[in-house]
């Protein structure tokens, strides 16, 4: 299934061309066409595209990173604003299914691992403590018993303890040592830090950190993981050139990104949907906290923005001693027969809580932009000299023309290089506009902002106001991890339609009790989902 999915541009143009049109029977054109004049050319259609350039990029010290085919690495290099992780502190998780790669607390092996992490953050400029190192293991974790025990229950109070015992020593950061991933332990650390405890967790997988034996590959790993440590402590990795950022600096701007995940198949009926909204609060839009709501289950339109907006404009106002006079709102996951309702039902939300932040001041300038990655465009290059390495159209394909909306200023945007299979762009349409950016500088902006994403040394496919929102949403799936896995178990179906409405109602109502006040006070300024 992955290797068909992950097939060349070359090899899925020769098939639609070739294979797809015999199985469509469009070779020869059969009666019905015949009568309406039509035909269809095996030739696909030729429009106009741009490749924008990448934005320059820095560091705190070391040599400024060559960008290549959007990405570049971070050898050498220190953070812009580097966190203070304090002393380093360690939670190993151990099962009795799956043993670890260390013997015991007096394993060299483990303490060559912890300094050699620790040296790689203090190398990004990550201030970390000369005290010893905290590390602790877990009581050995019960296996998975599906029918004595299906989600975990003792393996997790055992995690849970562990961590409460960790965190009365108020660490910035605990980092949990698992040996697998699996459905149950990795959703309740998250839960237990974000919800319970309001610490910061880092989960690293030590089949994968340990590399192996090959340090290069630990290396890389560790650098990936020091991205997201400076994050959640609020700092700054790296920097945009002052010339990519100026069409945010012209004025006072908060970049809000938004997005509402939905239950699945294996949901149990009546589980709610949840929208989460994250805003920048520096003048580098780097930090978006976040805010989260749970609402009425697949319901796409956000119910409860207006609390939401009201939140991130004050915390932008307490970073930045004054409110932002723009607002650039970046909506994911909405499909164009829903871009009248973003208009009808999320508009007057926001401009209630402008009433109610601005008062009887001047409120801001407002754009509202879709992003969706939901569409059947696929762009394949006319050249080799306009194709990537492996015959994808390149970082910074820029379509506006030939195939856009009639009525609507849209485009299609590949800021990110294809690494398998055909490269899909993002569609963004402008729904909203109160700024008047020009084409050109809300393209090349769009273009610039994907490559400061996070976590990554690279550009990303999705500006990442929305790609953030689209990450929270993920993270608020986890705290109501048993909601969301256990649909097969405990379905509401079978029965008549009042007891299937109540019983959802039930489960509606469980799911708010399990959420509570939502994430921590400790934790709820900062990116920790990330």
């Amino acid at each position: 299934m992955l290797r068909v999915a992950c097939q060349s541009p070359k090899v899925n143009s020769n098939l639609i061309r070739g294979e797809g049109f015999d199985k469509l029977d469009l070779i020869s054109p059969h009666e019905t066409m015949k009568h309406f004049g039509i035909s269809i050319d095996r030739q696909m259609t030729v429009i106009p595209a741009r490749i924008l350039p990448p934005p320059g990029i820095n560091y705190a010290a070391g040599k400024p990173p060559r960008v290549n085919d959007g990405s570049w690495n971070i050898l050498d290099v220190k953070f812009h604003r580097p966190g203070q992780l304090g002393v380093l502190t360690m939670l190993i998780v151990r099962e009795e299914s799956r043993p670890g790669p260390w013997t015991g607390p007096g394993d060299q092996n483990m303490w060559d691992f912890v300094s050699r992490f620790a040296q790689k953050c203090r190398n990004t400029g990550i201030q970390v403590s000369s005290e010893r190192p905290v590390i602790e293991p877990t009581e050995t974790l019960p296996p998975y018993h599906p029918d004595r025990d299906p989600s975990r229950a003792a393996a997790v109070l055992k995690v849970k303890m562990a961590l409460t015992k960790l965190a009365q020593s108020k660490p910035r950061v605990i980092f949990v040592l698992l040996n697998a991933r699996d459905n149950y332990i990795y959703p309740a650390i998250k839960r237990i830090g974000d919800v319970e405890l309001g610490i910061q967790t880092i989960c690293m997988q030590l089949d994968k950190a340990i590399g192996r034996g090959d340090h290069g590959k630990q290396d890389q790993y560790f650098s990936n993981v020091a991205l997201k440590v400076n994050t959640k402590l609020g700092g700054v990795n790296h920097r945009l050139e002052r010339r990519d950022l100026q069409w945010l600096l012209e004025k006072r701007t908060m970049v809000v990104g938004a997005d509402v995940t939905h239950p699945g198949p294996t949901s149990i009926d009546g589980t709610p949907s949840l929208a989460a909204v994250v805003a920048s609060v520096d003048a580098d839009f780097f930090q978006f906290p976040v805010s989260m709501e749970l609402q009425e289950g697949k319901k796409e339109m956000i119910q409860n923005l207006e609390k939401m907006m009201v939140d991130r404009l004050l915390l932008y106002q307490l970073h930045n001693k004054a409110l932002p006079e723009r607002v650039l709102f970046f909506r994911d996951g909405v499909s164009e027969g829903q871009f009248d309702s973003v208009l009808v039902e999320e508009l007057p939300q926001i401009r209630k809580a402008f009433e109610r932040v601005y008062k009887g001041g001047k409120k801001p300038q407002l754009m509202i932009c879709i992003c969706g990655k939901r569409h059947h465009a696929r762009f394949y290059p006319t050249d080799d000299r306009n194709a990537s390495r492996n015959g994808n159209t390149k970082p910074g394909t820029i379509v506006d023309k030939g195939i856009g909306d009639v009525y609507r200023f849209d485009f299609y945007l590949q800021a990110h290089a294809g690494l398998q299979g055909t490269v899909k762009a993002t569609h963004y349409t402008v729904i909203y506009d109160e700024i008047g950016f020009s084409a050109d500088t809300i393209q090349q902006g769009a273009h610039t902002s994907s490559y400061s994403y996070v976590r990554a040394t690279k550009a990303v496919s999705l500006i990442p106001a929305a790609y953030y929102s689209d990450l929270a949403c993920e993270r608020g799936r986890l705290y109501l991890n048993d909601f969301l896995n256990l649909g097969t178990d405990r379905s509401v179906g079978g029965r008549g339609k009042k007891d299937r409405d109540a019983a959802k109602r039930e489960v509606f109502e469980a799911c708010i009790r399990a959420w509570g006040d939502g994430i921590h006070a400790g934790v709820k300024n900062s990116m920790f989902y990330i």
